[in-house]
């Protein structure tokens, strides 16, 4: 038992070095739960940064699910970064962090909406909770950006 709770505690302060953290809410004294607020910038379309908030446990086993994520353009989005994302339907990966022992991770995922010329960034758990897999979404227009392309009529 002592074991377990040594390599706990050392996960806790390995997770509270996270270079991204840029906030940490206390939820109160009677509580090991935070709320984290870390920062990432898109690593293909660098003018657009993240800010994604989350609870974490520092004593338990798996963190909650619920996040919450805002993404703005804070610098030159061009059109050779817009070549260079994946255009699928399903985007691609762009953050991946642990919540829990049980793999169970955070992603944020980056998809494109060509239609209306919008990065869309969803933030989403990967495990199933009380029936739901908890998600949020936040998108940046290319609108007023050298990457904005006049949508084709169809």
């Amino acid at each position: 038992m002592v074991k377990l709770f040594v390599i706990t505690a050392l996960t806790s302060l390995l997770i509270a070095c996270d270079k991204n953290e840029v906030g940490d809410v206390s939820l109160g004294l009677l509580t090991t739960k935070d709320i984290k607020l870390n920062t990432l910038v898109d690593p293909i379309v660098t003018g657009v940064t993240c800010h994604v908030a989350s609870i974490e446990a520092d004593l338990d086993f798996s963190d909650p699910s619920d996040s919450s994520i805002a993404c703005r353009q804070t610098g030159k989005i061009t059109s050779d970064m817009i070549k260079n994302i994946d255009r699928s339907k399903s985007g691609e990966v762009i953050f991946n962090k642990s919540k829990s022992i049980f793999f169970k991770n955070m992603k944020v995922r980056r998809i494109f909406d060509e239609d209306s010329q919008t990065l869309m960034y969803v933030s989403y758990s990967t495990k199933e909770t009380s029936g739901s897999f908890k998600h949020s979404l936040s998108t940046v227009p290319l609108w007023g950006t050298e990457a904005y392309q006049t949508p084709v009529t169809k």
